[in-house]
């Protein structure tokens, strides 16, 4: 009894959720309301953003023809003074990196040899002088004894011709002592130039020989470049050509000028050396140093020039991506020479862009044509 009753329980319990749906169902309307439709999306693109130094305005600048030089820095005046008599290095009174001036004492040789040889010169020359007189009076008597009538004409000859000699010794002492006083003389060694000294090759004390190197001067207020330019490049450089000098191991730029144009080509490589004077204030430059050079050739002044970046050539045209009206724009262009616009090389714009306009500087791919522009600052000129 008890498990018939749980039977019907459930039985009543299925039928009632049974209803229950189909109440619901009966009551739900016939069309559903239709959902809310989806708002349309738009193909709209979306704005580019670039720096300031991705962007330059196009303005009246001056392009430059430069032709790069190599070399290296040597004095206008340097000197390797040597020694002309051989003697024993008494004193050195400079050393390396020390400032002499023209006409200064730099070395002092032993003169004991060379006194002895002028004391000796001397005593000869005055021998010869007192020979001169005694064949002069001998001449004068014997002349006015021919007048007189008192002696033969082959005596006053005679006489005449040992005057003659004696005359002849004197001149000859004289100049002996002239050479012993030079050598005398050359025991001191001077500076020829004013400079700075560069190598000390003596120490008191040493034996030097005819022609040792003593020391050795430089002036670094005259200093040139001397670059080696190609031999089909030559007809394009000219004395008084300016050139700008960057030197290794120095941040700043110094101002050179043609000053040489060598008449001959260099044995091998062809080239034709170009020397070029350097100004050297302060005295920064030294002897040896590696530079490198811009040698102006030509200058263009306000003309339209572009980075070579910013240029895009396909086949036998070229093309910029301008800003026009805040969106990308590909403009043709007509482009000409190239140089320098400061340090960075540039292409000449002939046509196809006014000053003032605003070109994208790198190269960033093919960019659409159209597409908006956002710029952040201000795009450099």
């Amino acid at each position: 009894m008890r498990t018939r009753n749980i039977v019907l329980i459930i039985v009543l319990l299925v039928i009632a959720v049974v209803g229950a749906r189909f109440w619901f169902n009966a009551k739900a309307p016939l069309n559903p309301a239709p959902a809310m439709p989806a708002v349309a999306k738009t193909n709209t693109p979306t704005a580019l953003e670039f720096l300031a130094s991705e962007v330059v305005t196009t303005e009246p600048t001056e392009l430059r023809q430069m032709m790069q030089l190599t070399g290296t820095l040597r004095a206008v005046d340097q000197v390797t003074m040597k020694a002309k008599v051989a003697a024993e290095v008494r004193a050195v009174m400079v050393r390396e990196g020390e400032a002499v001036a023209a006409g200064q004492i730099v070395v002092k040789l032993d003169t004991g040899e060379y006194d002895a040889r002028v004391s000796q010169a001397r005593g000869n020359l005055n021998n010869a002088r007192a020979q001169l007189e005694i064949a002069t009076k001998t001449r004068d008597n014997n002349l006015a004894l021919v007048e007189k009538g008192f002696i033969s004409k082959n005596a006053l000859d005679n006489s005449a011709s040992q005057y003659a000699a004696a005359k002849a010794s004197v001149d000859a002492a004289q100049g002996a002592l002239d050479i012993v006083l030079k050598s005398l003389n050359d025991t001191v060694s001077r500076s020829p130039i004013s400079g700075l000294v560069s190598v000390r090759h003596v120490q008191p004390g040493e034996k030097v020989s005819i022609d040792s190197r003593l020391i050795e001067i430089v002036n670094l207020q005259k200093l040139e470049l001397e670059a080696a330019v190609p031999s089909s490049e030559i007809a394009r450089v000219a004395i008084g050509q300016k050139v700008e000098l960057s030197v290794e191991g120095l941040s700043q730029h110094f101002d050179g000028k043609v000053v040489r144009i060598n008449p001959s080509t260099q044995a091998g490589s062809r080239s034709v050396p170009v020397y070029v004077q350097v100004t050297n204030p302060q005295n920064l430059l030294r002897v040896g140093m590696f530079a490198e050079g811009r040698l102006l050739l030509s200058s263009k002044s306000g003309v339209m020039a572009l980075p070579q970046s910013a240029v895009r050539k396909v086949n036998d045209s070229s093309f910029v991506f301008a800003i026009v009206n805040n969106k990308i724009e590909r403009v043709p262009v007509t482009i000409g020479s190239t140089g320098l616009v400061g340090d960075d090389h540039h292409i000449e714009i002939t046509s196809g862009l006014e000053f003032g306009a605003q070109v994208i500087r790198a190269d960033m791919g093919n960019l659409t044509p159209g597409t908006p522009v956002r710029v952040n600052g201000t795009p450099k000129r």
